[in-house]
């Protein structure tokens, strides 16, 4: 093949959490030949210091990382470097929060135990300007109904902003520093909000922020 007739590099940045799934999946993208992965991350924070210092074609992304959550990182991505696309890898095949990411700006989703024949494929659609969603999980999101644009009236408006914290991420701690709250009156409204939506964990709460598009993006 001639200089003429290589392909175009696509520089890729990959973030996972785990040195083993990053190896394994390093190995499958760099096995084609226009991928390269120029950098690696092990939370969100490196992920965005990466692109910010490699500006990357695509920045592959796991939703389940330490520290810093990733839904709301991937509008950031678009901050640093408009160019780059996201690419989300995930064991999530809850249709909120493939809504959620593609909503924030990525243009894939995938699951990992698809990866090895649905990966390459998202990352050169997303390069290209494409979406490219895991098929069952495009299916199941178009049979579902629209979802609710808000929530319920008897939620108060702190009581919403101190959701929309909690589905962040945030501990009682930094949204009463965010809000200008004690710590036991976040206590207050947190017990209130479960009240109110017969919700009791914090898996359900960020459930129903997604659902609701109350995450911020």
């Amino acid at each position: 093949m001639t200089e003429e007739e290589q392909p175009a590099q696509l520089r890729l940045v990959l973030a996972d959490d785990h040195a083993v799934v990053r190896a394994g999946l390093k190995l499958l993208l760099d096995s084609e030949p226009d991928f390269e992965v120029v950098a690696e991350a092990g939370d969100v924070d490196e992920a965005l210091r990466q692109v910010r210092a490699y500006r990357p074609d695509v920045l592959v992304l796991d939703l389940n990382m330490p520290g810093d959550p990733s839904l709301p990182a991937i509008p950031k991505v678009a901050e640093i470097n408009e160019a780059t696309a996201v690419v989300v890898l995930t064991m999530q095949d809850d249709t909120a929060f493939a809504r959620e990411a593609l909503r924030g700006g990525a243009k894939g989703y995938v699951l990992k135990d698809a990866a090895d024949g649905e990966l390459a494929q998202a990352v050169r659609a997303a390069a290209q300007g494409g979406t490219y969603l895991n098929p069952s999980l495009g299916a199941r999101l178009a049979a579902e109904p629209p979802a609710p644009t808000g929530p319920p009236d008897d939620l108060t408006e702190r009581e919403v902003e101190v959701l929309r914290l909690i589905a962040l991420g945030h501990t009682n701690a930094e949204i009463a520093g965010q809000l200008y709250l004690s710590v036991r009156t976040v206590e207050s409204h947190r017990a209130h909000i479960q009240q109110k939506l017969r919700r009791s964990t914090r898996a359900e709460l960020v459930r129903y922020a997604l659902d609701h598009g109350l995450v911020e993006q």
